[in-house]
């Protein structure tokens, strides 16, 4: 028998071995929706709207692939329509969503989310230290934190800003608490990798032209890290009791697997065998989230 480490299985890891920002967040609005996620990895029909905040970011993120002189408007939103034909290309599940009809060329609508970006910040001034950066950290032995952090900015005096695009609207008032979880996760991360806390958080919320701004300090991200590791404790509770419940809320009329949710009369498919669970795991967010 072999008793080396490539021949541990699922079984053996601990579950989660690692989360993201995402991956918290469904945990914390449905616990069966973390599940079909996260360990049944169910499909999901790709949204308009997804898809168009997932080409938003690219181009955002290529716009500074650019000459500082050339990085304008226009230029945007060709770097928008380069996106668009790439999706065709490589994706074409996703680019049938941006369809208005069967046959019709993809609709992105784009434009006004490339205001509001122009109209919050001049990118010819910018020249971003990285760009739709993985950033993973382990904490408490092996446990990984992880994730994609859109832009990161670093002052010429070393501060460092964490920048986030959201293409929805800003939160309303007693509701921004879950946006900056996000923020202070990556903030966590981001220190545990360097030593460094962030000096800025910043979301950008181009569907209102919305800036929300934190200064995180060293004690709250302390506190961040408790926060996270009781989130671990609590899927790692549900996942050995093989029970994952739904909570149900407005959210669940955007949710793709309503149809099997007890909540609205459906049946989940049986929980996998744990051997064939993601090894230790959760899977990666999504580029362009949010």
């Amino acid at each position: 028998m072999d008793d080396s480490p490539t021949a541990a299985t699922a079984v053996d890891l601990p579950f989660p071995s690692s989360l993201s920002p995402s991956r918290a967040s469904d945990f914390t609005t449905c616990p069966l929706l973390f599940r079909f996620r996260s360990i049944d990895r169910l499909p999901e029909e790709p949204s308009a709207a997804a898809v168009r905040g997932t080409l938003v970011h690219r181009a955002l993120e290529t716009l500074f692939d650019l000459p500082a002189a050339e990085r304008t408007l226009t230029a945007a939103a060709e770097l928008v329509t380069r996106a668009v034909a790439e999706l065709e290309r490589d994706d074409p599940e996703s680019a049938a969503a941006l369809r208005p009809a069967p046959g019709e060329p993809p609709r992105v609508d784009a434009g006004p989310l490339l205001e509001s970006y122009f109209g919050m910040e001049d990118p010819s001034r910018l020249e971003p230290h990285a760009r739709e950066l993985r950033v993973s950290a382990r904490v408490d032995g092996s446990f990984e934190l992880r994730g994609y952090i859109d832009r990161v900015d670093r002052a010429p005096d070393g501060r460092i800003r964490i920048v986030d695009y959201k293409t929805g609207r800003s939160p309303g008032a007693g509701f921004e608490s879950k946006a900056m979880f996000q923020m202070r996760f990556y903030a966590l991360t981001w220190w545990r990798m360097t030593g460094e806390v962030p000096r800025l958080l910043q979301l950008m919320y181009l569907g209102n032209r919305e800036l929300l701004r934190y200064q995180p300090e060293a004690e709250e991200l302390v506190s961040t890290e408790r926060k996270v590791l009781a989130l671990r404790d609590a899927i790692s509770r549900a996942a050995e009791a093989g029970r994952f419940d739904p909570s149900p809320s407005r959210l669940c009329d955007w949710c793709s697997h309503r149809a099997l949710c007890p909540a609205w009369g459906g049946s989940p498919p049986p929980l996998p065998e744990r051997e064939d669970w993601p090894v230790g795991s959760t899977r990666p967010d999504a580029e362009g989230e949010g």
